[in-house]
């Protein structure tokens, strides 16, 4: 036989209607309660995000200060470089014709800037040729550097000239090469230069704040060149169009190694 157990407060909250209404209100308000209690964790992490979120605020709003001020500097050294660039080509006019007057030639000034490209892959590679190769930082094919004019340079392109080709860049290759072309080294990653912010921030130290300040540098062969040279990073050049002709002769021999002056801008035309 079963007993049923009798439970007065039971019995007395279902004959009374309000006693039911406060046993129910009192367990929402109690799971409100626990629900409302958030893990300690979550609120470490949603402080967190709230103090980078205004770091990341003020910081770009502290860029934004800055590059306006930096805005008038910048403008006032690109029309200082571009009327250098001027006055020099307007020299160069002048000797020409005084030498002419005068019934002589004119011997134009030696290069001081060299534009380096690979145009062979890695097949039967010497491995001196493979290690001066490394060094001038062309270790794919169709890489291009900057490097310096000097004895030490002219003797290494000498010994792997059979896979490379090499030039004089005038100012329109070079800017183009930079503004199209141009990835920065930061932190041993290759990084776009699509602001000034990018360069000041790696070659402040240096004066170097904008895309201008690093063209002149390179193409004058500026005090600071190697830490310029140094920031950018190896440029990717596409096959020529129209393709090559023969890359094992050389440039004089109607091939493609080898120095060919100032004709290296052509080829890059193609390139870039």
């Amino acid at each position: 036989v079963r007993v049923a157990k009798f439970d007065r407060g039971a019995s007395a909250a279902r004959s009374d209607p309000a006693a039911v209404g406060n046993v129910t209100k009192g367990k929402v308000r109690e799971r409100s309660e626990a629900m409302a209690g958030v893990p300690e964790t979550l609120q470490k992490k949603k402080q967190r995000n709230a103090a980078w979120k205004k770091t990341e605020v003020e910081a770009a709003a502290a860029a934004r200060t800055h590059a306006k001020a930096m805005r008038g500097t910048i403008l006032k050294r690109a029309a200082k470089y571009a009327e250098e660039y001027r006055n020099q080509e307007k020299e160069l006019v002048e000797l020409r014709r005084e030498a002419k007057r005068n019934g002589g030639f004119y011997v134009e000034p030696e290069a001081k800037l060299l534009f380096v490209m690979r145009i062979r892959g890695i097949n039967d590679l010497h491995p001196t040729t493979r290690k001066i190769l490394q060094l001038l930082r062309l270790r794919q094919i169709h890489n291009g550097v900057f490097l310096r004019v000097n004895k030490a340079t002219v003797n290494m392109l000498r010994k792997v000239e059979p896979y490379i080709t090499y030039g004089y860049p005038n100012l329109k290759t070079v800017k183009e090469l930079i503004y199209k072309r141009g990835y920065g080294k930061i932190n041993k990653q290759r990084v776009p230069l699509k602001d000034n912010a990018t360069i000041e921030g790696a070659l402040g130290k240096c004066g170097i704040v904008c895309m201008e300040d690093l063209v002149h540098e390179i193409y004058t062969a500026g005090p600071h060149f190697k830490e310029a040279n140094n920031f950018l990073w190896p440029f990717k050049l596409s096959s020529p169009l129209g393709g090559m002709t023969r890359k094992r002769n050389h440039y004089i021999e109607g091939g493609e190694a080898g120095n060919r002056e100032d004709k290296i801008n052509a080829l890059v035309r193609r390139m870039n």
